[in-house]
């Protein structure tokens, strides 16, 4: 099995999963329709299981494929991402020529038409899928409820936009430095995770310390302000 150095994955929950598997980790609202939903550790490495299998076993890829994922920063893009990471691929945040396979809200599917496997992500909160997709694209809620919950992780050369795993580790690691992160905090952000720098302060940050989220989207002045509290946050971004 690889060690943690080898899977982002690993590295990234496996002192958490050690430490407190049970303890919010994310927490996802949505104001503009009251959403919330909150995963521990191993609630959230549950799903990335099933992602990895559904790519490894229903996409065919092996370790060090391109996986394009297009997606908003919410708590189902974070298992997607584990999931491409325990499985060894590498991930982009564009349309790559090279990706083998594509995780995309419905409205990117034309930005990935030439890339050879998709699956289209609802993101509903209630796990509704979509209706009425491609021929050829793959339904994210309704395939995943096949696959397995249990992955044995595979190691990987690249791990983010050409960077391997050590070195976006050690990125993840440095931003939660520069912030004086602590596996104490709970972080509460609203940034998007569009680019790899954003991705990696936005969230990946946050777990190379230990920390948790609490990621907001289309986020309300007057509900934020509450939240602080109610979530006990101690560092926002």
């Amino acid at each position: 099995m690889p060690s943690p150095a080898d899977n982002l994955t690993d590295a990234l929950l496996g002192p958490i999963l050690a430490a407190d598997s049970a303890g919010p980790r994310i927490t996802y609202y949505d104001d503009a329709n009251g959403e919330r939903i909150e995963l521990s550790a191993s609630t959230l490495m549950n799903w990335a299981a099933k992602t990895a299998n559904m790519v490894v076993d229903e996409f065919s890829l092996d370790p060090g494929a391109k996986v394009a994922v297009l997606l908003p920063a919410h708590w189902q893009s974070v298992a997607v991402l584990l999931g491409v990471w325990w499985a060894g691929c590498e991930v982009v945040l564009s349309p790559d020529s090279d990706a083998e396979l594509a995780f995309v809200t419905e409205d990117r599917l034309d930005d990935v038409a030439d890339v050879p496997e998709v699956a289209a992500l609802s993101l509903d909160a209630f796990g509704k899928g979509l209706s009425d997709l491609p021929i050829g694209v793959a339904d994210y809620a309704t395939s995943i409820r096949v696959h397995g919950d249990q992955f044995r992780s595979a190691g990987a050369g690249s791990a983010l936009e050409g960077r391997t795993v050590a070195e976006t580790l050690l990125a993840a690691q440095e931003s939660a430095i520069a912030r004086e992160l602590t596996s104490a905090d709970r972080v509460l952000s609203s940034q998007a995770w569009d680019s790899a720098q954003e991705l990696i302060d936005g969230l990946l940050a946050v777990f190379a310390a230990g920390a948790s989220l609490v990621q907001v989207a289309h986020p309300d002045a007057e509900a934020t302000a509450r939240r602080v509290g109610t979530e006990k946050v101690t560092k926002l971004f």
